[in-house]
């Protein structure tokens, strides 16, 4: 099964009960930036069909330092040694506080994938890996499927990559134009940034031919795979995801 959506719902034109009569599946980025109140969400959930899926985007408190310009928008103040116990997958009792308000949201979205993006500042190092198993050992999941997009030199040490999602059953999350997944996860998701020379430069508009190639991508891993996520993440995002679902059929 092919699930072709994009990350956010926010420029759509409608809102999100407009974006649900066009797609089937939306990543919320609200969840990263500041997490919606409980009742937001179920606001949210009753906006759409029983069948519209939510996926989410964990809080940056978990993945994210303060320092990181992202944080502005979180609302949360933080001051002093209190500082370097959030993000980075760090095993402390705010990163685990926060996770458990993202999980709430994501059980309140009917949620089966919560999306987790580390920054480039995540790099491959032992210090990074060891807090994350930890991390990840401890969090009480529910019935979450945790996707992991590492980022930074993550894309030169594959064989960690590898050994980490299938130890702490990861889905490896790629864009698929640009490398192929390393989980054996029986789920596969994708994120699309666009594609051009710095890897994250969302201001982009794929061409006929680049979508008619991510539907042949998409195909092969259909073959492979339970379930394929293919979720947009450009500023073009709405009308790349429409023509390339009308090409797919």
């Amino acid at each position: 099964m092919i699930k072709i959506g994009c990350c956010g719902w926010g420029f759509f034109k409608g809102g999100l009960s407009a974006y649900s009569k066009k797609f089937s599946v939306v990543e919320s980025q609200q969840t990263f930036y500041r997490l919606p109140m409980p009742k937001t969400a179920q606001r949210w959930r009753e906006e759409v069909p029983t069948d519209f899926e939510f996926t989410c985007k964990a809080f940056q408190a978990i993945t994210h330092p303060p320092s990181s310009p992202t944080w502005k928008r979180s609302g949360i103040k933080v001051e002093g040694a209190q500082k370097e116990r959030y993000g980075l997958l760090k095993p402390t009792p705010e990163n685990f506080e926060a996770w458990e308000k993202t999980r709430q949201i994501c059980e309140i979205l009917g949620a089966r994938i919560c999306v987790i993006q580390c920054p480039p500042k995540f790099s491959c190092t032992k210090e990074n890996i060891r807090n994350m198993r930890k991390f990840f050992e401890k969090i009480d999941r529910g019935k979450l499927t945790i996707a992991w997009e590492p980022r930074g030199d993550w894309n030169e040490h594959p064989e960690q990559i590898r050994g980490l999602c299938d130890e702490l059953e990861l889905v490896h999350v790629v864009d698929p134009m640009r490398r192929d997944p390393l989980s054996e996860h029986p789920i596969i998701y994708f994120r699309l940034h666009g594609l051009k020379t710095r890897e994250y430069d969302y201001n982009y508009k794929y061409s006929e031919d680049e979508l008619r190639t991510l539907g042949r991508k998409l195909k092969e891993f259909e073959g492979r795979y339970k379930e394929v996520y293919c979720m947009f993440n450009n500023y073009n995002m709405y009308q790349d995801a429409e023509k390339l679902t009308k090409m797919l059929g």
